[in-house]
């Protein structure tokens, strides 16, 4: 009997854990189980290579960004001796912002410095067809020096995160845009509209929470105070132990203080002293509990018809990046990379 009932109260226990789980509303920024797949190699971090194949990112060199007028994305993964991988869905990120900003310079980040792998090879052809699009190469330790995440960084907290390929994306992401403004773009967001007016921004996943998938901050006084704010944050509120709390929670926290508001619902662009919140319309068009609508062709045409309202969409890779999506099919995942990633989406094989 007591055996009965242990395991009664277990079951009971195991059905309460996932209906409070089914009811998050962020699963994905609070439940770090969810991340139990990530590829935690760092030894990239601290490696200095002689591989030629990807020139350094020297905001002191003729190359530097022109202030505010960039987009930003950032790989932290390491890779080993097959070289630098650039998959066709990343791709598509990188030529979809090139080609709907064509006054803007996209900056693709990498952290691990090789040659690129053969499979990546053709891929980075056609993306660098855009005369826009610069790849580059950034030393950590030397990226962080003379900024405020100098000391916290070099203090080694990153390294004892459970998640550090991802917090450390979450690093650059501010800091990068602290250093230069611009837009930071995650590398699972199709660009289907100009951004380039765009300016001291971010967009809610849901009327709770700000994500941190696409924001800009500019040269302005406005832009300069959120990108310290953030940066200052993710220095004094990092987490190591609680997977979004560096990313989405950054972003959250420094405008639920500007804006005096706790809710992203509530973060008006009037009580926000300029900055705007957008609603999850413009960039989350697809909440990430319905991500398999992108690969599903039933009710596709609703599903594109809410996508066409919005500037990017956002894939939720984390969850859909093991979906195939063959390029002759007519998900809306394909019909979107099929017109704003042409030249990838058309040489990538059969399968995107």
């Amino acid at each position: 009997m007591k055996t009965r009932l242990l395991l009664c109260g277990l079951a009971f226990a195991i059905v309460l854990l996932i209906f409070m789980i089914s009811t998050e509303n962020n699963i994905i920024q609070r439940i770090p189980f969810l991340e139990i797949t990530a590829i935690n190699d760092i030894r990239c971090y601290d490696e200095v290579s002689t591989a030629e194949s990807i020139r350094e990112f020297d905001s002191e060199s003729s190359d530097k960004p022109t202030p505010g007028r960039n987009i930003f994305f950032h790989e932290t993964s390491c890779f080993g001796e097959e070289g630098l991988v650039l998959n066709a869905r990343q791709a598509c990120a990188v030529e979809s912002a090139a080609r709907m900003n064509p006054t803007m310079t996209v900056y693709l980040l990498f952290v691990s410095k090789s040659d690129f792998s053969n499979s990546t090879r053709e891929i980075v052809r056609h993306v660098l067809d855009y005369r826009n699009v610069k790849i580059r190469h950034i030393y950590p330790e030397r990226y962080v020096r003379n900024t405020p995440l100098e000391s916290w960084y070099t203090s080694g907290m990153l390294k004892k995160s459970h998640w550090p390929v991802s917090h450390m994306s979450d690093m650059l992401r501010y800091l990068t845009l602290w250093k230069y403004g611009g837009i930071y773009l995650d590398l699972d967001v199709v660009v289907t509209s100009s951004l380039e007016n765009l300016t001291n921004f971010a967009g809610a996943e849901d009327w709770d929470d700000v994500a941190a998938g696409v924001m800009g901050f500019d040269m302005s006084e406005l832009g300069r105070r959120m990108a310290g704010a953030c940066v200052r944050d993710l220095k004094k509120n990092f987490r190591g132990d609680v997977w979004g709390n560096n990313g989405p929670g950054v972003i959250t926290r420094a405008l639920q203080k500007l804006c005096a508001t706790t809710y992203a619902g509530d973060m008006t662009t009037a009580r926000c002293r300029g900055f705007t919140v957008y609603p999850p319309s413009v960039f989350y068009p697809i909440h990430y509990k319905q991500w398999r609508k992108y690969f599903e062709i039933r009710n596709s045409n609703t599903t594109l018809k809410t996508l066409s309202k919005a500037k990017a969409i956002h894939v939720w890779n984390k969850l859909s990046k093991d979906e195939k999506v063959r390029v002759d099919s007519n998900v809306p995942y394909a019909v979107i990379a099929r017109k704003y990633c042409p030249r990838v989406f058309n040489n990538c094989g059969k399968i995107f």
